[in-house]
């Protein structure tokens, strides 16, 4: 499989997109065996028939909804055939336990769910009588139900409001949504009372038509940004690097300033007894003096490093203009996110179904307290749950690391290839079979690495949340000190991660021996790595606002002409939050693309010096930013170096 520190590294020559062989195939081995774990666990639920009793839903006896069922052994109202009795029907349906995340009544098998509202047992015997649908227990006979002693229990609570079924789910739902108050606390205590409710939802279904559109504003903008913002780069950098000059230099300059003024005021009051204001104004001069000296030493640090990185910064803005060079040639790149989005969504629909079903699989159990019937997994089948959820985080993970993979081999191509005239019809398609055919073990090995990270996270969050209020400080810090750390080493190993799939996607190795290349790289590069994460991902939140801005903006002056609407806040929300996901899609799809080219530009300007033979693979924009590089180390160097050799890019 390859192992960091071995002597593959020190041997082998990068030789770009000439060799091509299967890596980490004993990782795509255990990656497909787990996925057909998977697969077993779904069949399971199934075939136990967890399908149809979360479909169809069960009553409090074990019955199985709209068919014929077996006798439960200790249970004297299983085994009824319910054929005709096809919805689930909740003597107390607003009795909803939050903590367990379930409603915690009496459930029954009922032909009909009652459509209006029952206000006495009367009411309830009449409905019975009228359509054959009995909403009390069944061993309760009709004409008991006003005069029954176990009515209180065994009957609907009163009144009985109006219930639809769910259009998949037999479930009969009250009509009035206010029911669960207390389960949707946070919002019934933001609308406050249900007049406020109905205008909310009532304006966001009359303005579905501009949330729509604004959508989709959204989404044209962050496709034209990523073309244009190679033209704007440099102005979002430099302007940038001014704010935080000007900030710094005008922050320092007050502090300065207030120390001067408080210590010419303190100045004027010597000469008489101190007192506790005066002491308390001493107290402040020399606070202010330490403020105004940590500002002193923060700044000339900070325009040091501007003075120094400047080349750096210079590079950055090169990145982008190229980034932006290869959508143009690369369009299907912006198509990457749907593809990312679509297989996300589809897995996960599945995974929630198969964890649904899980959670109606098992063998039927009588609980002593209640006498009701539950659906409970014992033994080793308890531990599925446990697999499901890891098959989770490892899938989605490695769903990721596709797209990373793919952008990855793109772009390399791209690079990579001296005469673009010769680049593949669709370099995107062709990154897409090489993942398939050769690397899918090296995305499922590192897909894994971050599930190992993820997995301890979750956990220790999971303990926070259970535990809030309950432990003490101490204990309380140090979970929360974990989960940062755990966070942080996520959000190293997948920078890591995405620069060993470019390595892979350049010579073909495998993950570690990818990733210590890499890492390599980096460290020799550490300066620019720095300045292109922090200026480069400042421009791209500046991106992301902008397009928020505008889509906002527009809505607002689309929302002006509603004019059958007057609450403004929810459509906006909605807006907001998707024109932000939209850009942080597309916007991470460029961040790859500029961290890919970044590691081909370090490693084209390690192994190549544009001697005849050992010609650069660059764009010509980074050809100027290297030529510009050379005159000015020669010229600090007084010529030391100038041999006049001009360097030759790529054939564009």
């Amino acid at each position: 499989m390859g192992c960091c520190g071995s002597s593959e590294q020190k041997q082998r020559e990068w030789k770009p997109l000439e060799d091509r062989s299967c890596t980490d195939i004993p990782w795509l081995i255990i990656f497909t065996l787990f996925c057909i774990g998977m697969a077993c666990i779904a069949g399971f639920s199934i075939s136990t028939g967890a399908a149809s009793r979360l479909i169809s839903g069960y009553d409090s006896y074990g019955n199985t909804c709209g068919q014929k069922n077996e006798k439960i052994e200790g249970v004297e109202l299983s085994g009824r055939d319910q054929t005709d009795n096809k919805y689930v029907f909740f003597l107390d349906p607003c009795n909803i336990d939050i903590l367990n995340r379930k409603i915690k009544s009496m459930a029954l098998c009922v032909s009909r769910c009652p459509d209006r509202e029952l206000k006495t047992y009367t009411d309830v015997k009449k409905f019975a009588l009228q359509n054959g649908s009995e909403l009390c227990s069944y061993d309760i006979p009709v004409f008991k139900y006003p005069s029954h002693g176990e009515r209180s229990k065994k009957c609907p609570k009163l009144p009985v409001p109006p219930s639809k079924s769910l259009p998949v789910f037999h479930r009969c739902t009250p009509v009035d949504i206010s029911c669960y108050a207390q389960f949707a606390e946070a919002f019934v205590t933001f609308v406050s009372d249900n007049n406020m409710l109905h205008r909310v939802i009532a304006g966001v279904m009359a303005s579905k038509e501009i949330i729509m559109g604004l959508c989709v504003l959204a989404l044209v903008l962050s496709i034209i940004l990523m073309v244009v913002i190679r033209y704007i780069s440099v102005v979002l950098v430099w302007m940038l690097t001014a704010l935080v000059v000007l900030g710094s230099l005008g922050g320092t300059g007050v502090l300065w300033w207030l120390y001067v003024d408080h210590r010419m005021n303190l100045t004027d009051q010597t000469g008489t007894t101190p007192t506790p204001q005066q002491q308390l104004a001493t107290g402040n001069v020399q606070a202010l003096l330490v403020y105004a000296v940590i500002a002193t030493v923060f700044t000339v640090i900070l325009l040091l490093l501007l003075f120094f990185m400047r080349k750096r910064v210079a590079l950055t803005i090169t990145l982008f203009h190229v980034a932006g060079k290869v959508f143009t040639h690369l369009p299907l790149l912006a198509l990457q996110p749907f593809w990312t989005f679509l297989s996300l969504m589809l897995f996960w629909v599945s995974w929630l179904g198969v964890f649904l079903f899980l959670g109606t699989t098992g063998s039927p159990v009588q609980s002593e307290e209640t006498g009701l019937v539950e659906f409970r997994m014992s033994g080793p089948l308890q531990y599925m749950v446990w697999y499901h959820a890891v098959g989770l985080i490892w899938i989605s993970q490695f769903i990721l690391a596709c797209q990373q993979m793919t952008v990855a081999g793109a772009v390399v191509t791209y690079y990579f290839t001296r005469n673009k005239s010769q680049l593949p019809i669709t370099p995107i398609v062709s990154s897409m079979l090489r993942l398939a055919r050769y690397h899918l073990g090296t995305v499922a090995k590192g897909s894994f690495i971050i599930t190992l990270v993820e997995i301890p996270r979750l956990i220790l969050t999971y303990i926070h949340n259970q535990l809030k209020g309950k432990e003490n400080a101490f204990a309380r810090c140090m979970l929360k000190a974990c989960i940062c750390c755990l966070w942080c080493l996520k959000k190293c190993l997948t920078y890591l991660n995405q620069n060993a799939y470019t390595a892979t996607a350049i010579n073909s190795t495998s993950f570690c021996t990818s990733a210590c290349d890499a890492f390599v790289i980096l460290v020799e590069n550490a300066l620019r790595v720095a300045t292109i994460n922090t200026v480069g991902d400042f421009v791209l939140f500046l991106g992301k606002v902008l397009i928020v801005s505008c889509t906002a903006f527009v809505g607002v002056l689309s929302l002006n002409y509603q004019q059958d609407y007057t609450v403004w806040v929810l459509p906006l929300l909605i807006v907001c939050l998707f024109s932000w996901l939209v850009a942080h899609c597309f916007l991470s799809v460029f961040e790859i693309v500029v961290d890919v080219l970044f590691l081909c530009f370090a490693v084209d300007t390690k192994h190549n010096d544009g001697s005849p033979g050992r010609e650069f693979y660059m764009d010509k924009a980074l050809m100027e930013f290297v030529e510009n590089s050379k005159k000015m180390a020669g010229r600090d160097r007084a010529g030391a170096d100038g041999d006049g050799r001009e360097m030759k890019p790529i054939v564009s």
